[in-house]
């Protein structure tokens, strides 16, 4: 089994080195702030061994924490003599507050503190996301949804973030990075440019789709002509129950052309609207097309999905991306606040006690 279903269910505590596949010049210091690296000089030429603790936490209540394996990985692995450091720290998926340690590090500063600003944006990137994909499922009942934050960011967000969304319970994403590290494979049928190919004919990109992917049913973007409608009739006209459903993932610098002849002044029509689900799912069922599902996709936040889960919008999936990645979310800060035993930390800081830390052994492999 999956490492990460061992881990949820209690027969493993963490995701091990081996799942992360680091940059070895995290070791040189590539990518830690330069004045960590001078730090690190100026103290083990100068008042070294030195005994600290390193704290992390943020500011947002109610947060799911995520990055934690990461980031133990990542000490263990370019830390100085990382097995004589003292690491205590939660689990991914925990829901945390305001100012609560997530991870504590004991140890000599000049053998880690140069990591602090990677493990920093680790747990900021990991839990941000983790976060907002939890606030999607707090509101999303039993809808399913699918994580398109593949396009929202640099390529090599991928991996992380999908982990993160698996984390904050979504399985359905794009790519196979972003499931790389729980197992997860992509999922997906036709993109625009697949219908622009075709001269714009949904039924023969359609067609064509099943031609080579002939044990799948086609999911068919329908937005392309604007006139969502109408194209979802043809194509279900034409393709019979080889169409599993249909996607709207309309501008929202575009009013369709459903609307053209009708009075849209007691609503915005623009872009993927209420009132274009709704006619939708009537002209479908109204002409013995049930079993059609309806996604839809572009701007979609938890907001916006808990507005149309409470007026029962006939949605049978929605498509997320950039309220997922693009939101930081949770900014975390290192301090340290300890010094050989004794309380030290900059004013308003102080070494925070947390019974839910838990002590990590070393090695984890």
């Amino acid at each position: 089994m999956l490492e990460i279903e061992l881990k949820k269910q209690g027969k493993i505590s963490r995701l091990t080195n081996k799942t992360f596949q680091f940059d070895q010049r995290i070791k040189d210091g590539f990518f830690s702030a330069n004045y960590f690296l001078k730090s690190r000089k100026i103290v083990a030429e100068n008042e070294p061994n030195h005994i600290v603790t390193m704290q992390w936490f943020q500011r947002r209540d109610d947060s799911m924490l995520c990055g934690i394996d990461e980031a133990i990985a990542l000490v263990h692995t370019f830390a100085i003599e990382p097995e004589n450091l003292v690491i205590e720290a939660l689990n991914d998926g925990d829901i945390i507050q305001a100012n609560e340690p997530v991870l504590k590090i004991t140890g000599k500063y000049e053998h880690f503190g140069f990591l602090e600003s990677v493990i920093d944006g680790i747990l900021a990137r990991r839990t941000s996301v983790a976060t907002n994909v939890m606030k999607v499922k707090k509101v999303i009942g039993d809808y399913p949804v699918f994580s398109m934050a593949d396009r929202q960011d640099d390529y090599l967000t991928q991996v992380g973030d999908g982990y993160a969304t698996y984390v904050a319970g979504i399985d359905r994403v794009s790519t196979d990075a972003q499931g790389l590290w729980w197992g997860g494979k992509g999922m997906g049928t036709m993109p625009h440019a697949l219908i622009q190919i075709c001269d714009g004919d949904v039924c023969k990109a359609s067609d064509i789709y099943l031609k080579s992917f002939p044990n799948e049913k086609v999911t068919a973007l329908i937005d392309y002509h604007n006139n969502v409608v109408r194209d979802s009739l043809i194509l279900a006209r034409h393709l019979g129950e080889k169409l599993n459903g249909v996607r709207i993932d309309t501008s929202k610098a575009l009013v369709d052309h459903y609307f053209d002849d009708k009075d849209t002044s007691g609503f915005d029509p623009h872009g993927v609207c209420k009132e274009l689900v709704f006619a939708l799912r009537k002209a479908l069922d109204d002409e013995g097309f049930h079993y059609v599902k309806i996604t839809v996709s572009s701007s979609f936040s938890a907001e916006k999905i808990e507005e149309w889960v409470k007026e029962k919008v006939p949605v049978s999936m929605y498509g997320v991306g950039t309220y997922f990645v693009n939101n930081t979310t949770c900014g975390f800060t290192g301090d340290l606040v300890m010094r050989d035993g004794k309380p030290q930390a900059k004013e308003g800081r102080a070494n925070y006690p947390n019974p839910r830390l838990k002590k990590v052994n070393y090695p984890i492999y």
